[in-house]
């Protein structure tokens, strides 16, 4: 393996398709000769840069300055990306810039374009040493991929074998003005405490350690792909498409091995973080909770419910006044938790909307008794999480509807049969 920026990209593009070349500029040194190597070769396919402002630094638009001036000078279009991260998601500054930065990427790529990353070896060095420190399987210690699907294009990280030292020199050679973000700097960051003080002792003792670690990344990714038939295969089994929930014992009766890189995939496919060990073992434990309990298992981006045997995954819920009411003329209605309910006219008399207080009950159409709110709750098999928000319709002091699961007399003549609420989870 040659250790030239430029001979490792001419290889690596011999055998890369011919669609568009984009590259994430950060404008650091890594990315900078990425950049910088590339426009230098033969134009044979488009090439662009994408640049993240992710706003945390108060030099972050000078930054973005940089980033389009570097990319003029080289003849390639820069654009920049602005982003809002979301520092109480619970993915802490690194995770949660990380987040917004691949989705506006992800959002901007055009179909079968090739994003391209300035990742390499020294970086998958960390990333698998990061995943070990964090109790992964076989999957998280693979490392980053070469290749994976990103919006409608590709992430190609083509310098994964290729040292940092052969950027470092190709920056230097080249004399290339790069941006330093102080973070970088900054041990009090996981991946910058292992890069500035625990590999460069590791490397001390064991000068092979980089090369070991490579190669057991590349193993470990051998046995993800070998596992990921069988998990596959089952995740179609246990899966429902309609509700999007998981059959709770056959997950858990799965080999460790399986159940969690398909736990893994379930909850990446809902858009939802997977769990630390510690969570996955209460997921476990709570299954057999007894009958009447809904268990749920709470981590930083997600929750999961077990109800009716079944494995519930949702986005956490939001913070809302369970006084909260509204007069409501028709149309859509925004409720509180993020639902919505909406009828297609306007309504000749205001309704009041609200959630429930307790006690409430209706009569509902068709039906000659007059049911508890909780128990037509149960028989309609409404989830528990959905119970607190489900918006009541009042016609003054009297309840006519249950959003539009159940309507009395009265509130199918106000309502009629448009009634619709759309959950916010």
């Amino acid at each position: 393996m040659s250790h030239s920026l430029t001979e490792h990209l001419l290889a690596r593009l011999a055998d890369a398709p011919a669609d568009g070349l984009c590259v994430a500029f950060s404008g650091g040194p890594d990315s900078s000769a990425l950049l910088h190597a590339l426009a230098s070769l033969p134009r044979e396919r488009p090439l662009r840069a994408l640049h993240v402002d992710h706003g945390l630094h108060p030099d972050s638009a000078r930054w973005a300055e940089h980033a389009q001036a570097f990319s003029a000078a080289l003849d390639v279009a820069c654009t920049v990306l602005r982003v809002t991260v979301d520092l109480d998601a619970g993915l802490g500054m690194e995770g949660a810039a990380r987040e917004a930065r691949y989705a506006a990427l992800a959002a901007e790529l055009q179909p079968g374009e090739q994003l391209l990353t300035a990742h390499h070896r020294d970086d998958q060095v960390e990333t698998v040493l990061l995943k070990l420190l964090r109790g992964a399987g076989p999957e998280g210690l693979g490392g980053m991929r070469e290749r994976r699907t990103l919006g409608a294009g590709t992430l190609w990280r083509p310098l994964l074998d290729l040292p940092r030292h052969a950027l470092q020199t190709y920056v230097q050679s080249h004399a290339l003005t790069c941006l330093n973000d102080p973070a970088n700097a900054d041990s009090r960051l996981a991946r910058h405490a292992l890069r500035h003080e625990i590999l460069p002792r590791l490397a001390r003792h064991w000068p092979q350690a980089a090369d070991s670690i490579v190669r057991s990344a590349a193993l470990c990714q051998a046995a993800a792909d070998a596992l990921r038939t069988h998990w596959l295969a089952a995740f179609v089994q246990l899966h429902d498409h309609v509700t999007g929930s998981l059959d709770a014992a056959g997950w858990r009766g799965l080999a460790a091995a399986l159940r969690e890189p398909l736990l893994d995939h379930w909850l990446h496919g809902r858009g939802l973080p997977a769990p630390t060990g510690r969570q996955r073992a209460q997921i476990l434990h709570q299954i057999d909770a007894r009958d009447g309990r809904v268990p749920c298992i709470r981590w930083p981006g997600a929750e999961l419910h077990v109800w009716r045997g079944r494995l519930w995954a949702l986005p956490p819920a939001p913070s809302f006044d369970p006084d909260w009411q509204a007069c409501w003329h028709g149309g859509v209605l925004a409720l509180p938790d993020g639902a919505s309910l909406r009828v297609d006219r306007t309504l000749d008399t205001p309704l009041t909307v609200r959630l429930r207080r307790g006690g409430e009950r209706l009569k509902p159409a068709g039906d000659p008794h007059t049911r508890e709110l909780r128990d037509l709750f149960q028989a309609g098999a409404v989830p528990p999480w959905q119970r607190l928000a489900c918006p009541l319709i009042w016609e003054d002091h009297a309840l006519v509807a249950i959003a539009d699961r159940w309507l009395s007399d009265r509130g199918r003549v106000l309502l009629g049969e448009t009634l619709r609420w759309v959950p916010g989870r």
